[in-house]
């Protein structure tokens, strides 16, 4: 599901010890199974599997690395505020 109009997509996962997992792409399904395969992240590696549980879309890949900072910045119970 690359994004044919340029768009990046900031994206929330939970991994299986509850953790979540912040990052950006520009094609969704690809990650995901990346992440599933355990060759995304040293860190989903050996929390799988995992469960996209937030995504919105980004104008830029500048403003999707700068959203990724904002949200890395935010505790748990933020986090989990907006994914609800």
């Amino acid at each position: 599901m690359r994004n044919k109009d340029g768009t990046w997509i900031l994206y929330i996962l939970r991994c299986d010890d509850g953790s979540f997992y912040t990052g950006m792409t520009n094609d969704l399904a690809r990650r995901l199974n990346q992440h599933q395969d355990g060759r995304a992240s040293r860190y989903t590696r050996s929390r799988r599997p995992v469960k996209i549980v937030y995504s919105e879309s980004c104008i830029s890949r500048s403003h999707a690395l700068k959203r990724e900072w904002e949200i890395k910045a935010l505790s748990r119970k933020e986090k989990e505020k907006l994914i609800a």
